[in-house]
C-alpha cells in the first residue's frame, strides 16, 4: 500500500495555529512549529519553533528550538538556539537561550541568560556557582603549582 503525500510528510514541517479569537487552556506540544495569534494558558513545547504573533498572548512557559515574539508572554522562555524579540513584544519572565535579539521598543521584565548550556534550571545554576565558590573541604589536597626548589629536589632525586 502506498503512503499518501500527507502521511509521508515530515512532522517538523507541520504548523499548528492558535488562531485569533481562540483560547487554549492547558499544555500544548508539537513536533513542528506552533504559531500563536490567539491566547494560550499553559506550557508550550515545540520541537522546531514557536511564533507569538502581535495579538498573541501566552501565560505559561515556552520550550523550543527557536522563538519569535511579537505579542505578550508571561512565563519562562527556554530556546535551545535563538530568541527574537520584536519591537511590539512584552515578555514578563526569564529568557534562556544561546542567542537573543531584542528590537528597539521591545520590553523584557526578567533576566536574560545567554550561553551554550541553556537547559540548566535556575537551581542547578545556583548550585554550580556555590560549588565553584566554596573552599575545599578540610584535609583535601589543594592543587599547588610546583616551586623552583621542589622541581630541583625532584630532578636531583631522578639523577
Amino acid at each position: 500500500m502506498k503512503e499518501s503525500k500527507a502521511e509521508s510528510r515530515d512532522l517538523s514541517e507541520v504548523v499548528s495555529i492558535i488562531a485569533p479569537g481562540m483560547k487554549v487552556v492547558g499544555d500544548c506540544s508539537s513536533d513542528g512549529i506552533v504559531r500563536i495569534e490567539g491566547r494560550v494558558e499553559g506550557l508550550i513545547k515545540a520541537a522546531k519553533s514557536v511564533v507569538v504573533g502581535k495579538e498573541g498572548v501566552v501565560k505559561g512557559d515556552i520550550e523550543t528550538q527557536d522563538l519569535i515574539v511579537a505579542g505578550r508572554v508571561s512565563g519562562t522562555i527556554t530556546a535551545q538556539s535563538r530568541v527574537e524579540l520584536q519591537s511590539s513584544c512584552h515578555v514578563e519572565g526569564d529568557i534562556r537561550s544561546r542567542r537573543i535579539k531584542l528590537d528597539e521598543g521591545g520590553r523584557v521584565d526578567g533576566r536574560l541568560h545567554m550561553g551554550a548550556d541553556v537547559s540548566r534550571t535556575e537551581s542547578q545554576q545556583a548550585a554550580l556557582q556555590r560549588a565553584r565558590a566554596a573552599p575545599p573541604p578540610p584535609g583535601a589536597a589543594s592543587p599547588k603549582a610546583p616551586t623552583k626548589s621542589s622541581l630541583q629536589r625532584t630532578s636531583r632525586a631522578d639523577s
